[in-house]
């Protein structure tokens, strides 16, 4: 991308984000059911690592990877819903630069670890359905734990050259980004920098948390042949209920995401609107979800919940 020589440069030091246009009036009343899906993924997802901790029914690479996705969600709700309740609460709109940088890293960073998360549990799914008689041995304790410290690792590898990016370049005299919280490319769009490079490694980094959702496609192309060959209904139906949460929690988290970049990229009258409407929903709904999901279809997961609340319940 480049910008004719007579731009403006200037040095910014705080970004404007946005709440929803047009309905600046309401924003105290979108913030209570923000606030309360907040509240209600923490309390979720804490939920779920509480009880994959304290019972050792539950130390299985399946849980150990659900415990990864809590915390994934965890971080994406900590590092991005308190500003948009800030916005929505306070009408404070604006964030200094070096936080929405550093906010950017975190929300970018946790979501590629979510997708790298969703990746592993459909190789877990492949496994348990395909080579049920290897997986001990495939999925073993010191290999879970190897495959966690390289998610891990892989993310922060991947979206660390991001912040530097956006500190070495210069921006033009606007400041107001697109969305609630802080995006590379949101602020990408506001450099008068010759920003070529970073783009399109900005668009790498992109791909790489898009092409995770082809492999988990292609995961799930082996477990339906694998399903489709077995000879008994109630086998396929167990089989296939192994897998029930998975799917529900990778819609959840993609399908927005895919619609967001659709609309981007083909929509010639896009809405603002309803870009700001996904995007927020992006964040706001797989943290929410997710661990709903998990303990309506998992049965090992309901039943322990339900006995910790009956448990406090006495």
């Amino acid at each position: 991308m480049m910008f004719p020589p007579n731009t403006s440069e200037v040095e910014i030091t705080t970004f404007q984000l946005i709440g929803i246009p047009g309905l600046e009036h309401m924003h105290v009343w979108i913030s209570i059911p923000i606030c309360f899906m907040y509240i209600m993924a923490i309390l979720g997802n804490c939920t779920i690592l509480s009880v994959i901790r304290t019972d050792t029914s539950l130390h299985e690479p399946m849980y150990a990877f659900l415990s990864m996705l809590a915390l994934s969600d965890l971080g994406l709700s900590f590092s991005s819903v308190p500003t948009m309740l800030r916005i929505f609460l306070f009408n404070a709109m604006g964030i200094s630069a070096d936080a929405c940088i550093a906010k950017e890293f975190f929300i970018h960073g946790f979501t590629d670890m979510e997708s790298s998360v969703l990746l592993v549990i459909s190789f877990d799914c492949f496994v348990v359905i395909c080579h049920p008689l290897r997986y001990s041995s495939i999925l073993t304790n010191y290999r879970v734990l190897q495959i966690g410290l390289a998610l891990v690792i892989k993310s922060i590898l991947l979206v660390l050259p991001l912040p530097f990016i956006l500190k070495r370049l210069r921006y033009c005299n606007m400041c107001l980004l697109s969305y609630s919280y802080c995006l590379h490319q949101d602020i990408m769009k506001l450099t008068c920098s010759d920003n070529k490079v970073y783009f399109y490694y900005g668009l790498f980094v992109a791909l790489c948390v898009m092409s995770d959702s082809v492999f988990i496609a292609v995961s799930y192309v082996f477990i339906l042949k694998t399903v489709l060959g077995i000879a008994s209904q109630g086998e396929r139906l167990k089989a296939f209920n192994i897998c029930v949460s998975h799917i529900f929690a990778v819609l959840i988290f993609y399908v927005p995401i895919i619609t967001l970049a659709t609309m981007h990229r083909f929509a010639k009258h896009k809405s603002p609107l309803a870009m700001i409407l996904i995007a927020d929903a992006f964040l706001l709904v797989p943290p929410l979800m997710n661990p709903i999901v998990y303990c309506v279809q998992t049965w090992q997961i309901r039943v322990k919940v339900l006995e910790k609340l009956d448990l406090k319940s006495k």
